[in-house]
C-alpha cells in the first residue's frame, strides 16, 4: 500500500503525468526488476531519482518520511473498498465514465458508444475520494509534458 500512497502524494503535490510516470517506472522496479516494494528505503531512493530525472525536487528523505507515515492511508482504503463494491476484483478491467465496469473483451465496444454520443456521461471516480483537486484532474495526464 505504500507504493499506491506515494503514488496518489506525487499526483496530488506535482501532477498526474508525473505520478503516472511513477506509476509506471515502480511497475518495471517491481515486475521485471524483481525488487520488492515493501523495501521502503530502497523504494524511496528509486522514486527520488526518479522524480528528480522527471523535475520534482522530492528526495529520498522526504519519500521515506511519507512511506514511513500513515498519510493517504485511508484514501486508498476508501478506494479499494470502492472497487471491492463495485465487483472490482482483478485487472484488466476499467472503471468508464465513473461507475461502469468494464471487461477488458467489452472495452472497445463502450469506448465507440461514447465516441458515437459525442460526450462522456459521469466524471473521475476517484478524485474526491483520493482527495485530487478539480484543477489537478482538469489538466489529466495524456500529452501533459514534465515542463508543464
Amino acid at each position: 500500500m505504500a507504493s499506491h500512497r506515494l503514488i496518489q502524494h506525487v499526483g496530488k503535490r506535482f501532477g498526474l503525468a508525473r505520478s503516472e510516470s511513477l506509476y509506471d517506472r515502480l511497475n518495471v522496479y517491481y515486475f521485471v526488476d524483481g525488487h520488492s516494494l515493501n523495501d521502503r528505503p530502497r523504494l524511496a531512493d528509486v522514486s527520488a531519482e526518479h522524480l528528480r530525472e522527471h523535475g520534482v525536487d522530492m528526495d529520498s528523505q522526504e519519500i521515506l518520511v511519507f512511506l514511513e507515515s500513515d498519510e493517504g492511508r485511508a484514501e486508498i482504503q476508501a478506494a479499494l473498498a470502492t472497487l471491492h463494491r463495485m465487483g472490482v476484483h482483478s485487472i484488466p478491467q476499467f472503471i468508464v465514465e465513473g461507475s461502469r465496469v468494464v471487461q477488458s473483451g467489452d472495452f472497445e465496444a463502450v469506448f465507440r458508444e461514447i465516441e458515437a454520443r459525442g460526450e462522456v456521461d459521469g466524471g473521475p471516480l476517484f478524485a474526491d475520494i483520493l482527495g485530487v483537486d478539480a484543477e489537478t484532474v482538469r489538466r489529466g495526464s495524456h500529452g501533459v509534458t514534465d515542463a508543464a
